[in-house]
């Protein structure tokens, strides 16, 4: 795919009748390839064809998305991560100590280098992107990276984070300064290899109440906003937490093309709130209907929830969050033959 107005794109979306679905979907290529997980994260080249197969299986896709592998960036600045055949990667510990004084972590903190680009596994996904957009020409490649508080969270251990924001916001600043640092630059990689854009994952935001929220992920999130985008460059924002209904301001405050949301909250309860002109998509469940439902189970849910959303000129049918690798592609099929069933009503 050459450069694409991607202002033109955004437009075209939103002004549509009749709008192409955009679920995150990536990793169920594996059961196209019949490669594992280990073997898709670690190889560019599968990752571009994992991302052709997918789009060559479902041509109403509004666009090709690259893996929402949250591990990626934390694992650059030396988390450590599990990594298995059918799940996606995940961190299984911080890399600043829990377990030291208040002074001392923030000393870690201060000390806590960005990564180069291209450390780790970051390569890989550019490279990735960069032949992707050469197999894939009639939709829009989408990169895709973790969100600025995600990232930190992940550094200090997720659990512990939500209690730093109180008691240690200094330091948790530091992190962000320099999580927010390394995300600018990473997208400007994919952007400079021809990504039409990126999604951006702040999943962990969505547990923070609104002050917090607003302080520790929308301030961040809409400085790489500003810093990315442009009218070649889209930024979807997705945020799965259960917040999100509560903390909209600070999330559409970032200003991105359009905003993805995910199955904890109420997606018609979203649509109310969001003003007409600012694209919303989500929200199938990814682990109990595309990954544990029925074909049956995803093509009812779907045209209920197109039944309660559609109404809404902004709404876009997606699934809540990433599609797990092992969901059945009937399942997959299904959700993609109830949109065109709902549309052909």
């Amino acid at each position: 795919m050459m450069k694409q107005n991607m202002d033109q794109w955004t437009h075209d979306l939103l002004t549509a009748p009749r709008k192409k679905a955009m679920p995150i979907l990536s990793f169920p290529s594996i059961q196209l390839l019949d490669v594992t997980v280990k073997d898709l994260i670690s190889d560019s080249t599968l990752q571009a064809h994992g991302m052709k197969a997918v789009a060559d299986r479902t041509p109403n896709a509004g666009a090709a998305v690259s893996l929402m592998d949250l591990s990626v960036e934390a694992e650059c600045f030396g988390a450590p991560i599990r990594v298995s055949d059918d799940e996606v990667p995940t961190v299984i510990g911080p890399v600043l100590s829990t377990e030291v004084e208040e002074e001392e972590r923030l000393a870690q903190a201060e000390a806590l280098k960005i990564p180069e680009i291209g450390a780790a596994r970051t390569q890989i996904y550019i490279d990735a992107i960069s032949k992707a957009i050469k197999l894939i020409g009639d939709r829009p490649v989408l990169a895709g990276v973790i969100g600025p508080f995600s990232l930190a969270g992940r550094l200090l251990d997720v659990t512990h984070s939500l209690i730093y924001c109180y008691e240690e916001p200094d330091m948790v600043h530091v992190v962000l300064e320099k999580c927010t640092e390394f995300i600018i630059q990473y997208i400007k990689a994919y952007k400079a290899v021809g990504a039409n854009g990126v999604v951006i994952a702040e999943p962990l935001a969505g547990l923070l109440s609104p002050a917090l929220a607003e302080e520790f992920s929308g301030e961040y999130s809409r400085r790489i906003v500003q810093a990315v985008q442009d009218q070649c460059f889209a930024v979807i924002y997705h945020n799965c937490g259960n917040t999100a209904n509560i903390t909209l301001n600070s999330i559409l405050s970032c200003g991105a093309n359009a905003y993805h949301f995910g199955n904890a909250v109420n997606m018609t309860e979203i649509m109310e709130k969001v003003p007409a002109d600012i694209i919303c998509m989500g929200n199938i469940d990814p682990a109990v209907e595309f990954r544990n439902g029925t074909p049956t189970s995803i093509f009812e849910k779907t045209i209920v929830l197109m039944q309660e959303c559609c109404k809404y000129p902004n709404f876009v049918i997606s699934s809540g969050c990433d599609i797990p690798p092992l969901a059945p592609w009937e399942n997959i099929e299904a959700f993609f033959a109830a949109v065109d069933e709902f549309y052909n009503r």
